[in-house]
Protein backbone atom coordinates (compact mmCIF):
# COMPACT_ATOMS: atom_id res chain seq x y z
CA UNK A 1 0.00 0.00 0.00
CA UNK A 2 1.21 3.50 -0.81
CA UNK A 3 2.59 5.27 2.24
CA UNK A 4 1.17 8.47 3.64
CA UNK A 5 2.96 11.75 2.96
CA UNK A 6 2.46 14.35 5.68
CA UNK A 7 4.09 17.72 5.02
CA UNK A 8 4.23 21.12 6.65
CA UNK A 9 4.29 24.27 4.55
CA UNK A 10 5.33 27.50 6.29
CA UNK A 11 4.27 30.57 4.33
CA UNK A 12 4.39 34.30 4.95
CA UNK A 13 2.31 35.76 2.12
CA UNK A 14 -0.63 34.95 -0.15
CA UNK A 15 1.81 34.38 -3.00
CA UNK A 16 3.82 31.84 -0.99
CA UNK A 17 0.63 30.01 -0.06
CA UNK A 18 -0.46 29.75 -3.69
CA UNK A 19 3.01 28.58 -4.81
CA UNK A 20 2.44 25.40 -2.81
CA UNK A 21 -1.33 25.02 -2.91
CA UNK A 22 -2.00 25.45 -6.62
CA UNK A 23 0.56 22.94 -8.01
CA UNK A 24 -0.47 20.41 -5.38
CA UNK A 25 -4.17 20.71 -6.22
CA UNK A 26 -3.72 20.96 -10.00
CA UNK A 27 -1.53 17.85 -10.11
CA UNK A 28 -4.26 15.97 -8.30
CA UNK A 29 -6.91 17.18 -10.72
CA UNK A 30 -4.77 16.26 -13.73
CA UNK A 31 -4.22 12.75 -12.37
CA UNK A 32 -7.90 12.23 -11.58
CA UNK A 33 -7.15 12.00 -7.86
CA UNK A 34 -9.59 13.12 -5.16
CA UNK A 35 -8.56 16.46 -3.69
CA UNK A 36 -9.83 18.07 -0.50
CA UNK A 37 -8.96 21.65 0.42
CA UNK A 38 -9.76 22.75 3.96
CA UNK A 39 -8.34 26.12 4.89
CA UNK A 40 -9.40 29.63 5.86
CA UNK A 41 -12.16 31.38 3.95
CA UNK A 42 -9.60 33.86 2.57
CA UNK A 43 -7.39 31.06 1.29
CA UNK A 44 -10.36 29.24 -0.21
CA UNK A 45 -11.04 32.36 -2.26
CA UNK A 46 -7.39 32.45 -3.37
CA UNK A 47 -7.35 28.80 -4.42
CA UNK A 48 -10.74 29.02 -6.13
CA UNK A 49 -9.67 32.08 -8.09
CA UNK A 50 -6.43 30.41 -9.20
CA UNK A 51 -8.20 27.23 -10.32
CA UNK A 52 -10.95 28.93 -12.27
CA UNK A 53 -13.41 26.44 -13.78
CA UNK A 54 -11.41 23.53 -12.32
CA UNK A 55 -12.49 24.56 -8.82
CA UNK A 56 -15.64 22.50 -9.33
CA UNK A 57 -13.49 19.34 -9.40
CA UNK A 58 -12.21 19.86 -5.86
CA UNK A 59 -13.84 19.10 -2.51
CA UNK A 60 -13.49 21.94 -0.04
CA UNK A 61 -14.50 23.11 3.42
CA UNK A 62 -13.56 26.04 5.59
CA UNK A 63 -11.28 24.80 8.37
CA UNK A 64 -13.51 26.20 11.10
CA UNK A 65 -16.28 23.82 9.99
CA UNK A 66 -14.17 20.75 9.22
CA UNK A 67 -13.89 19.13 12.62
CA UNK A 68 -14.20 21.65 15.41
CA UNK A 69 -12.52 19.25 17.85
CA UNK A 70 -9.31 17.35 17.24
CA UNK A 71 -10.89 13.89 17.21
CA UNK A 72 -13.64 15.09 14.88
CA UNK A 73 -11.06 16.42 12.45
CA UNK A 74 -8.95 13.26 12.56
CA UNK A 75 -12.07 11.17 11.97
CA UNK A 76 -13.10 13.36 9.04
CA UNK A 77 -9.72 12.82 7.35
CA UNK A 78 -9.91 9.07 7.87
CA UNK A 79 -13.44 8.83 6.49
CA UNK A 80 -12.59 11.02 3.49
CA UNK A 81 -9.80 8.61 2.63
CA UNK A 82 -12.09 5.59 3.00
CA UNK A 83 -14.67 7.08 0.65
CA UNK A 84 -12.01 7.71 -2.00
CA UNK A 85 -9.40 5.00 -1.40
CA UNK A 86 -10.08 3.27 -4.73
CA UNK A 87 -9.13 6.35 -6.77
CA UNK A 88 -5.37 6.44 -6.22
CA UNK A 89 -3.64 9.06 -4.12
CA UNK A 90 -5.97 11.04 -1.88
CA UNK A 91 -4.74 14.64 -1.63
CA UNK A 92 -5.61 16.87 1.31
CA UNK A 93 -4.56 20.48 1.80
CA UNK A 94 -5.39 20.93 5.50
CA UNK A 95 -4.86 24.16 7.41
CA UNK A 96 -6.01 24.28 11.04
CA UNK A 97 -7.36 27.49 12.54
CA UNK A 98 -4.72 28.76 15.00
CA UNK A 99 -5.53 32.42 15.87
CA UNK A 100 -7.65 32.82 18.98
CA UNK A 101 -6.93 29.36 20.37
CA UNK A 102 -5.88 29.01 23.99
CA UNK A 103 -2.53 27.52 24.92
CA UNK A 104 -4.35 24.34 25.88
CA UNK A 105 -6.11 24.22 22.49
CA UNK A 106 -2.84 24.72 20.64
CA UNK A 107 -1.27 21.82 22.53
CA UNK A 108 -4.22 19.56 21.68
CA UNK A 109 -4.10 20.44 17.98
CA UNK A 110 -0.33 20.06 17.81
CA UNK A 111 -0.70 16.67 19.47
CA UNK A 112 -3.26 15.70 16.83
CA UNK A 113 -0.91 16.67 14.00
CA UNK A 114 1.60 14.19 15.40
CA UNK A 115 -1.04 11.49 15.89
CA UNK A 116 -2.10 11.76 12.22
CA UNK A 117 1.23 10.17 11.26
CA UNK A 118 0.06 6.99 12.99
CA UNK A 119 -3.67 7.20 12.30
CA UNK A 120 -3.22 7.63 8.53
CA UNK A 121 -0.10 5.50 8.11
CA UNK A 122 -0.38 3.30 5.03
CA UNK A 123 -3.46 5.05 3.69
CA UNK A 124 -1.85 6.68 0.68
CA UNK A 125 -3.06 10.11 1.79
CA UNK A 126 -0.82 12.98 0.69
CA UNK A 127 -1.47 15.81 3.13
CA UNK A 128 0.07 19.27 3.13
CA UNK A 129 -0.62 21.41 6.20
CA UNK A 130 -0.06 25.14 5.57
CA UNK A 131 1.02 27.32 8.51
CA UNK A 132 0.61 31.08 8.08
CA UNK A 133 3.62 32.72 9.72
CA UNK A 134 1.68 36.00 9.84
CA UNK A 135 -0.85 34.41 12.20
CA UNK A 136 0.87 31.66 14.21
CA UNK A 137 3.53 32.04 16.87
CA UNK A 138 7.09 30.81 16.54
CA UNK A 139 6.37 27.88 18.88
CA UNK A 140 3.55 26.64 16.63
CA UNK A 141 5.75 26.92 13.54
CA UNK A 142 8.61 25.08 15.24
CA UNK A 143 6.28 22.31 16.36
CA UNK A 144 5.05 21.94 12.77
CA UNK A 145 8.53 20.74 11.84
CA UNK A 146 8.39 18.23 14.70
CA UNK A 147 4.96 16.85 13.84
CA UNK A 148 5.44 16.52 10.07
CA UNK A 149 8.01 14.10 8.61
CA UNK A 150 8.61 16.38 5.63
CA UNK A 151 8.11 19.90 4.30
CA UNK A 152 6.73 21.05 0.96
CA UNK A 153 8.62 23.83 -0.83
CA UNK A 154 6.47 23.83 -3.97
CA UNK A 155 3.53 21.42 -3.61
CA UNK A 156 5.44 18.70 -5.43
CA UNK A 157 8.75 17.90 -3.76
CA UNK A 158 9.12 16.04 -0.48
CA UNK A 159 11.97 17.31 1.69
CA UNK A 160 12.64 15.65 5.02
CA UNK A 161 12.12 17.71 8.17
CA UNK A 162 15.30 17.46 10.28
CA UNK A 163 13.27 18.27 13.43
CA UNK A 164 10.67 15.49 13.00
CA UNK A 165 9.93 13.62 16.23
CA UNK A 166 8.53 10.12 16.64
CA UNK A 167 4.81 10.49 17.47
CA UNK A 168 4.92 8.32 20.60
CA UNK A 169 7.84 10.36 21.98
CA UNK A 170 6.32 13.70 20.97
CA UNK A 171 2.90 12.94 22.41
CA UNK A 172 4.48 11.49 25.52
CA UNK A 173 6.27 14.81 26.02
CA UNK A 174 3.00 16.69 25.51
CA UNK A 175 1.39 14.57 28.22
CA UNK A 176 4.31 14.61 30.64
CA UNK A 177 3.20 17.57 32.74
CA UNK A 178 0.94 16.56 35.64
CA UNK A 179 -2.59 17.94 35.67
CA UNK A 180 -3.40 20.58 38.30
CA UNK A 181 -4.91 19.09 41.44
CA UNK A 182 -8.71 19.30 41.75
CA UNK A 183 -9.90 22.03 44.15
CA UNK A 184 -10.71 20.96 47.68
CA UNK A 185 -14.38 21.86 47.34
CA UNK A 186 -14.98 19.75 44.21
CA UNK A 187 -18.11 17.60 44.36
CA UNK A 188 -16.92 13.99 44.64
CA UNK A 189 -18.31 10.48 44.30
CA UNK A 190 -16.74 7.03 44.07
CA UNK A 191 -18.82 4.99 41.64
CA UNK A 192 -18.87 1.21 41.86
CA UNK A 193 -21.25 0.70 38.91
CA UNK A 194 -21.81 2.65 35.70
CA UNK A 195 -25.40 3.76 36.46
CA UNK A 196 -23.98 5.65 39.46
CA UNK A 197 -21.66 7.51 37.08
CA UNK A 198 -24.54 8.70 34.90
CA UNK A 199 -26.68 9.65 37.89
CA UNK A 200 -23.89 11.74 39.45
CA UNK A 201 -23.08 13.53 36.19
CA UNK A 202 -26.72 14.29 35.43
CA UNK A 203 -27.33 15.72 38.91
CA UNK A 204 -24.16 17.81 39.02
CA UNK A 205 -24.59 19.03 35.43
CA UNK A 206 -28.10 20.24 36.27
CA UNK A 207 -26.77 22.19 39.24
CA UNK A 208 -24.45 23.97 36.83
CA UNK A 209 -27.10 24.82 34.26
CA UNK A 210 -26.36 21.98 31.82
CA UNK A 211 -29.66 20.28 30.98
CA UNK A 212 -31.54 18.55 28.17
CA UNK A 213 -29.61 16.96 25.31
CA UNK A 214 -26.35 18.54 26.42
CA UNK A 215 -26.63 16.89 29.83
CA UNK A 216 -27.45 13.54 28.20
CA UNK A 217 -24.40 13.70 25.92
CA UNK A 218 -22.15 14.83 28.77
CA UNK A 219 -23.35 11.96 30.97
CA UNK A 220 -22.66 9.54 28.12
CA UNK A 221 -19.14 10.96 27.60
CA UNK A 222 -18.24 10.62 31.28
CA UNK A 223 -19.84 7.16 31.36
CA UNK A 224 -17.66 5.99 28.46
CA UNK A 225 -14.51 7.49 30.00
CA UNK A 226 -15.29 5.65 33.25
CA UNK A 227 -15.89 2.41 31.35
CA UNK A 228 -12.51 2.81 29.67
CA UNK A 229 -10.73 3.43 32.97
CA UNK A 230 -12.47 0.65 34.82
CA UNK A 231 -14.42 0.60 38.08
CA UNK A 232 -14.43 1.67 40.82
CA UNK A 233 -13.73 5.23 39.70
CA UNK A 234 -13.59 8.45 41.71
CA UNK A 235 -15.23 11.37 39.93
CA UNK A 236 -14.77 15.01 40.90
CA UNK A 237 -16.43 18.00 39.28
CA UNK A 238 -15.83 21.71 39.68
CA UNK A 239 -16.70 24.91 37.86
CA UNK A 240 -14.31 26.95 35.74
CA UNK A 241 -14.93 30.00 33.60
CA UNK A 242 -15.02 27.74 30.53
CA UNK A 243 -17.45 25.22 31.99
CA UNK A 244 -17.48 22.27 34.41
CA UNK A 245 -14.44 19.99 34.64
CA UNK A 246 -14.91 16.26 35.24
CA UNK A 247 -11.94 14.43 36.74
CA UNK A 248 -12.03 10.61 36.74
CA UNK A 249 -9.40 8.57 38.59
CA UNK A 250 -9.00 4.82 38.94
CA UNK A 251 -6.29 2.87 40.72
CA UNK A 252 -4.05 0.13 39.39
CA UNK A 253 -3.36 -1.10 35.88
CA UNK A 254 -5.89 -1.55 33.12
CA UNK A 255 -7.46 0.75 30.58
CA UNK A 256 -4.99 3.55 29.89
CA UNK A 257 -2.14 2.16 27.83
CA UNK A 258 0.62 4.69 28.39
CA UNK A 259 0.72 7.34 25.67
CA UNK A 260 -1.10 5.59 22.84
CA UNK A 261 -1.24 8.34 20.19
CA UNK A 262 -4.48 6.93 18.82
CA UNK A 263 -6.37 6.58 22.11
CA UNK A 264 -9.86 7.88 21.37
CA UNK A 265 -9.03 9.08 17.87
CA UNK A 266 -10.04 5.99 15.88
CA UNK A 267 -13.79 5.88 15.08
CA UNK A 268 -15.76 2.76 16.03
CA UNK A 269 -16.22 1.71 12.40
CA UNK A 270 -12.45 1.23 12.06
CA UNK A 271 -12.53 -2.10 13.87
CA UNK A 272 -12.78 -3.25 17.45
CA UNK A 273 -10.65 -1.27 19.89
CA UNK A 274 -10.69 -0.99 23.66
CA UNK A 275 -10.93 2.80 23.47
CA UNK A 276 -14.09 3.14 21.34
CA UNK A 277 -15.90 4.78 24.25
CA UNK A 278 -13.09 7.28 24.62
CA UNK A 279 -13.64 8.22 20.97
CA UNK A 280 -17.20 9.22 21.84
CA UNK A 281 -15.94 11.29 24.79
CA UNK A 282 -13.59 13.13 22.45
CA UNK A 283 -16.49 13.90 20.10
CA UNK A 284 -18.51 15.48 22.92
CA UNK A 285 -15.81 17.23 24.97
CA UNK A 286 -13.56 20.11 24.00
CA UNK A 287 -10.70 18.84 26.14
CA UNK A 288 -9.74 15.27 27.02
CA UNK A 289 -6.56 14.88 29.06
CA UNK A 290 -5.16 11.45 29.92
CA UNK A 291 -2.48 10.72 32.49
CA UNK A 292 -1.01 7.60 34.06
CA UNK A 293 1.49 7.69 36.92
CA UNK A 294 1.81 3.95 37.46
CA UNK A 295 -0.32 3.88 40.57
CA UNK A 296 -3.42 5.56 39.16
CA UNK A 297 -4.97 6.57 35.87
CA UNK A 298 -6.76 9.84 35.18
CA UNK A 299 -9.04 11.15 32.45
CA UNK A 300 -10.09 14.78 32.70
CA UNK A 301 -12.94 16.07 30.53
CA UNK A 302 -14.29 19.53 29.83
CA UNK A 303 -17.12 20.49 27.50
CA UNK A 304 -17.52 24.20 26.91
CA UNK A 305 -20.76 25.75 28.08
CA UNK A 306 -22.15 29.22 28.74
CA UNK A 307 -23.93 31.04 31.51
CA UNK A 308 -26.14 34.04 30.81
CA UNK A 309 -27.64 35.99 33.67
CA UNK A 310 -30.73 38.08 33.08
CA UNK A 311 -31.14 41.37 34.90
CA UNK A 312 -34.59 42.35 36.15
Amino acid sequence: MTEMIHQASLYGSDEEFLEVAVPFVRDGIDRGEPVLVTTTSANLDLVGGALGADADRVDYAESAYFGGRTAQRATAFLRYWRRNAGRGRVRVLAEPVWPGRSERDVLAWTRMESALNVLLAGTGVWMICPYDLRAVGRDVAEDALRTHPSVSPDGRRVEASPAYADPAAFIGACDAAPLPAPPGDAATVTAEVLPDVRAFVTEEAGRRGVTGDRAVMLALAVHEAARYLGLPVTIRVWETFGGPVWDLRAAGGGGVAGHDPLAGFVPPDAGERADEGLWLARQVCDHVDIRSDGGSRTIRLQAATSRLQESG
